[in-house]
């Protein structure tokens, strides 16, 4: 697992939702690297992307209430543990729960296990709130998929907040999460 610059040489093979991340990567002119790896759907394929991308690893979930009316992707740090009744009363937030594969492919074109923040961009309608862990602020990179989850990206957590989200719509809401488990 090698990381490099920018997108890959060849799309052969690749995603068209792929290929529109590095497109507007590109477009706004963010700096990013990326690494190529086997569908990371264990702990060790995980850990071993970690090594290389050297930033704060994202732990991305998609969330709804109990109505199903209102979304939100939680963006973490990948080593914190998250119980839904941390979030219940900030910022008015009540009762989530997990939404289902089918909202999520809707709203952000992203199936399971490759849920990330790039997906923002392919909500035009602006239906998902992005939730953000306080923590992730405070790291210079941080990493997450291009959409699909045999490529991870390492990014620039200053040009995701001044450059990405404002380009794609999407006001960020800091929470607090203590991830306590018990």
């Amino acid at each position: 697992m090698q990381l490099l610059d920018g997108r890959p040489k060849d799309m052969t093979g690749r995603l068209e939702k792929e290929a529109r991340v590095y497109d507007l990567l590109d477009k706004l002119a963010m700096w990013y690297q990326r690494v190529d790896h086997d569908p990371a759907d264990t702990m060790e394929i995980c850990n071993e992307i970690d090594k290389v991308l050297d930033a704060t690893i994202c732990k991305n979930l998609f969330l709804c209430n109990r109505k199903k009316t209102k979304f939100y992707l939680l963006m973490m740090p990948g080593d914190k543990g998250f119980k839904t009744k941390e979030l219940s009363g900030q910022h008015g937030i009540q009762r989530l729960s997990f939404a289902s594969a089918e909202d999520m492919e809707k709203y952000l074109d992203i199936t399971p296990g490759s849920v990330s923040v790039m997906g923002l961009m392919n909500d035009s309608e602006n239906v998902v709130q992005l939730l953000v862990d306080e923590d992730i602020m405070e790291g210079e990179f941080f990493g997450c998929h291009p959409c699909i989850n045999t490529s991870s990206l390492k990014l620039r957590t200053k040009e995701l907040f001044d450059v990405f989200l404002p380009h794609v719509k999407h006001d960020p809401l800091v929470v607090h999460l203590n991830g306590n488990m018990e």
